[in-house]
């Protein structure tokens, strides 16, 4: 072990020793003690480690949260091996993208999921099911085994995950965040919020996602418990936010909202919830301040790309900010040839610190690109005002970005599934406002001379193609696209003329 590094791996040893009689997972009907699961993750380290695991290995998942989902982080962290969780709201394309991408040592898939996975490519792959899938896969039960490896020789600011987000040129990229990154964003964040070993996290959001991973690993770090559950199910929510003291959420539209809808139907004040965070409207936030007032919201800004939340502040201590930053990160806005701006001036979000990630897996331009003059450019813009706090203003030219309900899709990648129909010319896909979901999908399209298509035709050609929430929800037809220099598609003027639902 490195003298100088603490890793996921130290800090699950850790909690055994000081928290190990204390709750650390719930997962149906049962309960994994902080001593048990050091005791399950080494277990899985020495099967992993006996089919040939080693150091910088990827770990595919492509299932649901679950125990095994947890476990594979921290046996990953003793190896040194790296997990990649698969969303797997994906289409079957895009599930093959990110196999290809990593070139995953082990596959570990839920039977649900199979039919996601490509027919190709995976012969030096190891297969595992989580049900009852036929050889090769093998039930991941056979990789527990009851002896011990040794932890690898780690630095903490090697890689522990890889999460593909979507990309600005239509495929998506591998962020790979380091222990250092992830258990930097975890402490800020437990902090922040003072959680305490009585602490229960509502695990609903898909482990695939950072915000998921880092609400886990906070309320890990103080010694409490994680929920998982398998799907966002509001009624059965409020039963466990009563029945076992569920006391902070992460949450993206419209869950909030319908988190409140059952508890009120079901008359629950929801008495032990008091961290609600992620994005929402002010009339939902407002619901919750009524309903729930020993609950606080907060607002934050961040990205895969930085493990997590940057800044971080209660909703009503400065409405419509993105909080401020956090303990131990620098985050400054920048014009176009990285020169800080002043107080209140709009440029772009940059951040340094030890949350930044490693880069994106396998693209060394992007990093070049990305992580220039000593900072994370992020692509977002944004101003910080006279006491400190960030203001969220929208993406850079290049960075276009539209955020239904919490995912990330690029216009450039729904716009490459478009185009793939033979009866369609040009495209501009954009974000519009939503009430339901925060922002929608919109695209604006010409047709070839002759061609007829409709609107649902289309929307369904897109969801066979790319994951069903990229899919646009609004679709006009126009004769022409306005053009700008070169001939080339002003999408000012396209957005200009259509950027209402």
């Amino acid at each position: 072990m490195s003298l100088r590094s603490f890793t996921l791996h130290d800090l699950i040893n850790r909690n055994a020793k000081l928290y190990g009689s204390n709750t650390a997972l719930l997962f149906g009907d049962q309960r994994v003690t902080h001593a048990q699961y050091a005791e399950r993750t080494a277990r899985l380290a020495a099967g992993l480690a006996a089919a040939g695991v080693g150091q910088g290995d990827r770990l595919a998942i492509l299932a649901p949260n679950g125990l095994e989902y947890v476990d594979l982080f921290g046996a990953a962290a003793q190896l040194g091996a790296i997990v990649v969780p698969i969303n797997w709201r994906l289409s079957a394309e895009e599930v093959a993208y990110v196999i290809e991408d990593v070139a995953p040592r082990v596959l570990i898939v839920a039977d649900e999921f199979q039919a996601l996975l490509p027919q190709s490519g995976l012969d030096d792959t190891l297969r595992y099911t989580l049900g009852a899938a036929p050889a090769p896969w093998q039930p991941v039960s056979a990789l527990y085994l009851d002896r011990t490896v040794p932890p690898a020789d780690l630095n903490d600011d090697e890689g522990l995950v890889i999460i593909h987000t979507a990309a600005v040129g239509g495929r998506p990229r591998g962020a790979l965040l380091s222990h250092r990154g992830l258990i930097a964003a975890s402490l800020q964040t437990q902090l922040a919020w003072r959680l305490t070993t009585s602490d229960v996290n509502l695990g609903v959001l898909p482990l695939f996602h950072v915000a998921a991973i880092g609400f886990m690993l906070a309320t890990h770090q103080a010694g409490g418990a994680t929920l998982l559950l398998t799907r966002f199910d509001p009624p059965s929510l409020v039963k466990h936010i009563d029945e076992d003291g569920g006391s902070l959420i992460g949450t993206f539209p419209p869950m909030l909202g319908a988190l409140l809808d059952a508890a009120a139907a079901q008359g629950s004040a929801l008495d032990s919830l008091r961290v609600v965070s992620g994005i929402d409207v002010p009339e939902t936030i407002a619901r919750l301040r009524t309903t729930c007032p020993q609950a606080t919201f907060w607002s934050a800004y961040g990205q895969t790309e930085t493990s997590g939340s940057v800044s971080l502040a209660p909703f009503d201590e400065r409405p419509g900010s993105a909080g401020r930053p956090t303990a131990l990160n620098t985050v400054a806005v920048v014009d176009e040839l990285d020169r800080p701006l002043p107080t209140g001036a709009t440029g772009e979000i940059v951040v340094r610190g030890p949350m930044v990630f490693q880069g994106y897996w396998r693209c060394e331009a992007d990093n070049a690109f990305t992580l220039r003059n000593g900072w994370h450019h992020t692509g977002d813009m944004g101003r910080i005002d006279a006491e400190g706090y960030l203001w969220y203003s929208g993406r850079s030219p290049a960075k276009e970005l539209i955020k239904p309900g919490g995912e990330n899709v690029y216009p450039a990648e729904v716009e490459r599934a478009i185009l793939e129909h033979p009866a369609l010319a040009q495209v501009v896909v954009l974000g519009v406002p939503d009430v339901q979901w925060g922002e929608a999908v919109k695209a604006v399209c010409v047709l070839k001379a002759g061609c007829t298509l409709s609107a649902e035709e289309l929307i369904e050609f897109v969801g066979g193609r790319i994951a069903r929430y990229k899919k646009p929800k609004h679709v006009v037809f126009v004769p022409a696209l306005p053009l700008g220099g070169a001939d080339s598609i002003d999408r000012a003027a396209v957005k200009a003329a259509h950027g209402g639902a």
